[in-house]
């Protein structure tokens, strides 16, 4: 009866045990997933955000997310960065768009700040030029080579027409210097 009683016991204690650990674990999950990321540069959106700004500090030409200055006493992101960062870090957990976020750098540095502009406007020009300059300027050798090859081609080699009186003279003229 005693040992009935004792394996009672342990099997409850046991229960008890696995019991509390599942609840345990379903609180850590549940909070972990309610909570909102401590930093918004640990989610991919918030590192893309971070990658499509330029660190204004004027020290380097990185992203936001990108910006490390090395050596000296100093590594890693510079505090315009950080605080950079930190501004995207908010927008990300309040849910805000990504368009608006970076309109709202836009509004505060200029357009300067996007790492790649926007293809509108002036900006189209930027982004057309580097393909339509070369290919216009392939054509226009194209057309310039053609119209020297059927120029070339147009022009006889025959010189002018020499009197039959200037070739006797040159004739004895040449005559005479190699037997003189």
């Amino acid at each position: 009866m005693i040992e009935r009683h004792s394996r009672k016991f342990r099997s409850t204690r046991v229960k008890s045990l696995l019991i509390a650990f599942a609840a345990f674990f379903v609180a850590m999950q549940g909070s972990a997933l309610s909570l909102s990321p401590l930093y918004a540069q640990q989610t991919e959106r918030g590192k893309e955000l971070g990658r499509r700004v330029k660190c204004m500090c004027g020290g380097c030409e990185d992203s936001a997310t990108g910006c490390n200055h090395t050596g000296g006493s100093f590594s890693g992101p510079c505090d315009t960065a950080k605080g950079m960062q930190k501004e995207i870090n908010e927008r990300v957990t309040r849910n805000e768009s990504d368009d608006l976020t970076l309109q709202a750098f836009v509004q505060e540095y200029g357009p300067t700040v996007l790492i790649v502009p926007p293809a509108k406007g002036f900006n189209l020009a930027a982004w057309i030029m580097p393909v339509v300059v070369p290919l216009l300027a392939l054509v226009l050798v194209w057309f310039v080579v053609r119209r020297w090859r059927h120029r070339a081609a147009l022009a006889t080699a025959l010189g002018p027409r020499v009197s039959a009186e200037f070739l006797s003279r040159a004739r004895r003229e040449a005559g005479q210097e190699y037997y003189e």
